[in-house]
């Protein structure tokens, strides 16, 4: 059985367009950076945590079958700085002016653990954003659809009218590289009992 350690509505959503039979069960792990942790380093650590924090909860229960988790963490990085979720509005709004008239990169660990090994992978994607006056922003963070993303917007939102292009994987920037997922996951040897 497949379980999704993510409490991400995007990333069920995501898996389950994929075709994915999976159950979904969150992991409980601080966020939080290290000091001078790469952007990579930083959402793979975080993807195997979750995954093997799941996986370990999974296989200490008394009922516990083999299972495969498949964890995930996203982050935006502009000059190798970090943008997770906003703490608020007024830090939501420090994120988007950062990222007006620029390219950002999207970056997502993807984490695979079965109690025979845990593979990580990343995927990037590259964001370019048009310049935005501080009206838009204000708009933008009343809707209250950035406070609960990485870099304070969804490309699958209202955001999607200040992103003329982007180069590489879509569903990446949306919080799951379904591609790569797909990948990682095809290598097991029981891949068949993901699809139903």
């Amino acid at each position: 059985m497949l379980v999704l350690a993510s409490a991400s509505p995007r990333r069920r959503e995501l898996l389950a367009q994929a075709g994915f039979a999976f159950s979904v069960r969150p992991a409980q792990i601080p966020e939080d950076p290290r000091a001078n942790e790469d952007p990579i380093a930083y959402v793979t650590r975080l993807a195997r945590e979750k995954a093997q924090a799941v996986f370990r909860e999974i296989s200490s229960e008394e009922s516990a079958q083999p299972q495969v988790v498949l964890g995930a963490d996203t982050t935006v990085t502009l000059d190798n700085q970090i943008l997770g979720k906003p703490a608020d509005a007024s830090d939501a709004a420090r994120m988007l002016r950062l990222l007006s008239g620029r390219t950002h990169l999207v970056m997502t660990g993807v984490a695979v653990v079965t109690p025979q090994s845990a593979e990580v992978a990343a995927e990037i994607t590259a964001v370019r954003f048009l310049t935005l006056c501080d009206h838009e922003i204000e708009e933008y963070i009343a809707t209250g659809e950035p406070m609960d993303k990485a870099g304070a917007y969804a490309i699958q939102g209202r955001a999607a009218r200040w992103i003329p292009r982007i180069e590489g994987c879509y569903f990446n920037v949306v919080g799951l590289p379904l591609a790569l997922v797909a990948s990682m996951l095809e290598s097991l040897k029981n891949f068949d009992t993901f699809c139903p």
